[in-house]
């Protein structure tokens, strides 16, 4: 009987999920009951998913609004009418359009008009689906009505957007916050009639008692309708059928395919029996599973690509498969490194496997374009973002209105609850009940859905600022019905290998053709990369730059390809965990003491890895030999250790069972639960060991451009934003490796930095005050007319202001003219006025009047701290500033001569990682520059953490004891200070600016 339910999808407006709706329905003995949302179809799928569970009919449609104002409600009679309802939605979204007061005339969905609507609208006249809704509230009403009249048209319609007086609170907080009003300016026309309830079936039918052919009506218009989507272990992808419009001839494309990529991809190895067995066990799988056209629109993506010259890397558990890599879908041999297949794929698998594959931050515009322009249904994959703590109390703060301070101090929870306020205490209580709440619609990080049947069908799409349809549910919910996303994402890691080769291009012309970059089998024999991962000089380079990564390769004494693999998910924080991070690395070096150590069993499972899980396909393994689950229960297993698996119940059936078969097999009750913790601390973070190989790949790449194009690569790691570290450090890096660094100069610069041999120019992009337009002003009309040859000429080819022009003078942007900065700074103010503005270069050269200007100087010191101010760095030795010079010259050269021992070392902060110990007290990591440029690492225990604190970037002392862990040095603190730079000689006293700087710091 009720035909206008809301959840909590009608965004800021409604207060309960569909599943605590169904509850509510089953508890006031409701069987059929319709899902109205406003605006919205998020719900949807997962409502009628879950309302068998509760003995619940569920039924479809969308309450259309502008804004809270109810025009109609659409109620699909079946799928069509469903999507009929989608399109409908979807096409005002789209264009922002409002709804008209008359809905269109829909095939397969039943029209609703609010009673109080017709009688505004004087409507008369009803269409055979069309039918008056009649509340509660309306019952007062109707009898002095004519609407009486219209007796086959009329139905209950009880809006439900609330269980009781706790929701409604929540309903005009959410009401408030929508409308970015304090809480007592809401008026009631923003908000439901509190009496928007759901009340048992029988007191409603009492209520409408006097008018039983209402009730009939809208028993006779549930009862037809039908909605059905498929939600079982058995149903069928939903993805797009076939590739060519038959499944034989994709069947063919795809042998074809394959046998085309035998000879390319094995051209240095015998196309052995373990080759082609692999191939045709798979071949016969992906068939079975009805999966060619999934893998054959990956390969239509990739073949684009290539076709464009953009770089990508495959990735995800699909680079286990040798069909992948054969459709040059991802890079990495499964042969070579003896993928699991089981992992890839199995029959008890109804999900395809992922196909993660990454596009440079600069292709993956042109490549989403590409994949909406070649195939028929695409849509991006919705996901919600929900009210988190810190982001309620902010908003309820605004609506109940506190000042900023006061909602500071809320969200860093720097308060004593029984010193709070009253206004205070309602914000923290009552944000307790939009916590979790969605918030609003956005966009999966790079999920692409490729549909057989329109993506109306399933949900209505809503147009976000990327300008490309997107659902209005989430990844989880697109599997339970069978539509499985394709993942176009983006990095910056292959964006710096794209420019690095255009780099080298200009930089280096001759050596451009002399390497492949695709030629991994090459790089991974290379002494001087591999020299490069066992050293840990690897700053820059894709995923193994970080402190962490650095101090792992050197315990691990990584110096190969297969190393790296391994060291790419041992770094994850599942294995870190468990603790069997540290017994990976004593086994590592130690190999007798994984005989010693491992259970034979794990020991068998995993020999490579010394019996300790690291990879994501490891779960399956041990859960498969060590517990005798099945490959299907396995899987659970795996998909339980992941954040989207959503019911943990069918999770602890497995974890029982898992339990109960390692009991029958005469294992203690110990070890059991000490392989069980392994696997459990796993939760999501590891990754499948094709996932860690592609990324092993790209690895090799930027090391192989490292060790022999340093300069090229850092000048592109910088233009692309860097990666774990500051561009500060990465500028540092150049330097060390031989670059001569500049400040940005009018005739050498760009936007972005560039690379002269070895003089490196920083980019314009470092002047955090000049804007944008100034700077492609210069590089434009320096292009198009040639060098600037002084002030004078500058100022007669660019219009720009006094403020804009002073940057460029301050930074010594015009040093090429030989003048100093102060009388250029001069020139520039008495050529142009303060006030005037030009908006476009002068038509004709004016006459410059020549003024006497004083004899002016600057000095290092003078530009150091401008360079600070505009830069946010300096170009010279930050040890070069300090008040008081160090004491001594001691660095990470000296480091080993100290083990066991007290050292006195000066650093430059370069990062600090703080985190917590098992019991929850603080400590530091903090990796850090030396005297001499090279990079070192401090430990900050909790006793010393909680009495020293890094006060920011600059320089500290440390007091600290030399130690090794696996041969790699870093120093436990005892003492630290934060040391002071002199005072700024811009503004200090005149005898401080004759202080030089020797020329060979800078």
């Amino acid at each position: 009987m009720y035909l206008n339910c809301h959840t909590y999808y009608s965004l800021r407006f409604g207060t309960l999920s569909e599943v605590e709706l169904l509850k509510l329905a089953q508890e006031n003995h409701v069987d059929h009951l319709a899902l109205t949302d406003i605006n919205n179809t998020s719900a949807g799928l997962n409502f009628v998913r879950k309302a068998p569970e509760f003995g619940i009919k569920p039924i479809l449609g969308i309450d259309f609004r502008n804004g809270v104002d109810q025009c109609f409600v659409g109620i699909a009679k079946n799928n069509n009418g469903y999507q009929e309802l989608n399109n409908f939605l979807s096409d005002h979204l789209h264009h922002d359009k409002t709804f008209k007061s008359q809905a269109p005339s829909f095939k397969d969905a039943y029209v609703i008009y609010p009673f109080q609507k017709v009688v505004l609208n004087e409507q008369k006249s009803f269409l055979e689906h069309e039918y008056i809704g009649i509340s509660i509230r309306d019952l007062r009403r109707l009898p002095f009505s004519e609407i009486l009249e219209y007796r086959d048209k009329l139905v209950v319609q009880q809006p439900v957007t609330f269980r009781n007086k706790r929701d409604f609170n929540a309903h005009r907080l959410l009401r408030a916050i929508d409308n970015n009003i304090l809480l007592s300016k809401l008026t009631p026309a923003e908000e439901a009639d509190p009496e928007e309830k759901m009340l048992p079936l029988n007191d409603l039918k009492s209520a409408f008692s006097e008018y039983a052919f209402i009730l009939e009506n809208t028993e006779r218009l549930m009862k037809s309708c039908n909605i059905y989507f498929d939600f079982s272990e058995e149903r069928k992808p939903q993805n797009l059928v076939t590739y060519l419009g038959d499944t034989t001839k994709d069947e063919a494309l795809l042998e074809e395919l394959c046998q085309k990529g035998l000879p390319e991809r094995y051209k240095h190895t015998e196309i052995g029996s373990v080759i082609l067995e692999r191939l045709q066990k798979e071949l016969d799988l992906i068939k079975k599973m009805g999966f060619v056209s999934y893998f054959l629109i990956n390969w239509d993506i990739v073949s684009h690509a290539r076709r464009q010259g953009f770089f990508y890397v495959g990735r995800g558990s699909g680079a286990n498969s040798i069909v992948a890599y054969l459709l040059h879908i991802t890079d990495v041999d499964p042969i070579e490194l003896d993928l699991y297949f089981e992992r890839f794929i199995n029959l008890y698998r109804v999900n395809p496997p992922d196909f993660d594959i990454d596009f440079s931050w600069k292709d993956r515009e042109a490549m989403t374009q590409y994949i909406f322009e070649r195939f028929p249904n695409v849509s991006l994959l919705g996901t919600y973002v929900t009210f988190q703590e810190k982001g309620v109390i902010r908003e309820l703060g605004k609506v109940f209105g506190l000042p900023k301070e006061e909602i500071d101090i809320l969200c860093d929870r720097k308060y004593n609850i029984s010193q709070l306020d009253k206004v205070a205490l309602l914000v923290l209580k009552y944000g307790q009940l939009i916590k979790g709440m969605p918030n609003y619609l956005s966009i999966h990080a790079g999920g692409i859905l490729i549909t057989e049947k329109p993506i109306h069908y399933f949900s209505a799409t809503h147009l976000p600022p990327k300008g490309y349809p997107t659902t209005q549910f989430d990844m989880v919910i697109a599997e339970d019905v069978g539509l499985f996303k394709f993942d176009i994402l983006s990095q910056r890691g292959l964006a710096k290998i794209e420019e690095t080769l255009e780099i080298i291009n200009y930089n280096q012309p001759e050596k451009r053709d002399s390497f492949d970059i695709h030629d991994i089998a090459r790089f991974k024999n290379d002494p001087n990369i591999n020299n490069l991962v066992k050293s840990a000089q690897c700053m820059g380079c894709f995923y193994v730059e970080s402190p962490a990564m650095r101090m792992l390769l050197k315990k691990l004494e990584v110096d190969n390809y297969l190393g790296l693999v391994a060291a790419s998910s041992i770094i994850r924080p599942g294995v870190a965990k468990s603790g069997m991070m540290r017994e990976y690395i004593l086994r590592h070096r130690d190999p007798k003491r994984a005989k010693e150590r491992a259970h034979p069993v794990m020991l068998s499972i995993m020999p490579e890895t010394y019996g300790v899980m690291v990879y994501q396909e490891d779960v399956i393994k041990v859960a498969h030999y060590f517990a005798d689950l099945t490959l299907g229960e396995a899987d659970v297993l795996r998909r339980g250790m992941s954040g989207k698996f959503r019911s943990r119940e069918e999770f602890q059936k497995v974890k029982d069972k898992f339990v109960d078969n390692c009991r029958k097999k005469g294992y203690e009750d110990k070890l059991i639960f000490e392989i069980w913790d392994q696997v459990a601390s796993f939760a999501g973070y590891a990754f499948a060991k094709g996932h860690s190989a592609s990324y092993a790949v790209e690895s090799y790449q930027t090391l192989f451009l490292k060790a022999y194009y340093p300069l090229e690569y850092m000048v592109a790691v910088l233009n692309n934003g860097g990666g774990f570290y500051s561009a500060e450090f990465y500028i540092h890096e150049a330097r060390m490796l031989g670059a001569k660094i500049h400040s940005p100069c009018i005739n050498k610069s760009f936007m972005l930095n560039c690379i002269y041999e070895k003089e490196l120019y920083l980019g314009f992009m470092y002047l955090r005050e000049l804007e944008g337009r100034v700077a492609d002003q210069i590089t434009t009309e320096r292009n198009a007319n040639g060098p600037y040859l002084s002030l004078t000429n500058f100022l007669d080819r660019i219009s720009i202001s006094i403020e804009q022009l002073s940057i460029l003078i301050r930074i010594d942007a015009f040093r090429f003219t030989g003048i100093n900065k102060h009388e250029l700074l001069w020139q520039a103010h008495l050529s142009i006025s303060k006030d005037t503005k030009l908006e476009h270069p002068k038509l004709f050269t004016a006459k410059h009047q020549h003024f006497e200007i004083p004899k002016l100087y600057s000095t290092d010191l003078e530009m150091a701290f401008t360079q600070l101010e505009l830069m946010g760095f300096t170009l010279c030795s930050p040890f070069d500033i300090l008040a008081v010079p160090p004491t001594n010259l001691l660095g990470k050269r000296d480091m080993e001569t100290y083990l066991g021992k007290n050292i006195d070392i000066y650093g430059y902060l370069v990062t600090v990682k703080n985190t917590r110990t098992h019991k929850g007290t603080r400590m530091n990591f903090a990796t850090l520059v030396d005297q001499h440029g090279e990079v070192f690492d401090t430990v900050l225990f909790p006793p010393i953490a909680a009495k020293y604190f890094f006060r920011g970037k600059g320089i500290y002392r440390f007091y600290g004891k030399v130690v090794s862990e696996f041969g790699f040095l870093s120093i436990e603190v005892i003492k630290m200070q934060k040391q002071d730079h002199i005072s700024d000689p811009r503004y200090a006293d005149m005898k401080t600016s004759v202080l030089k700087l020797n020329s060979d710091k800078k």
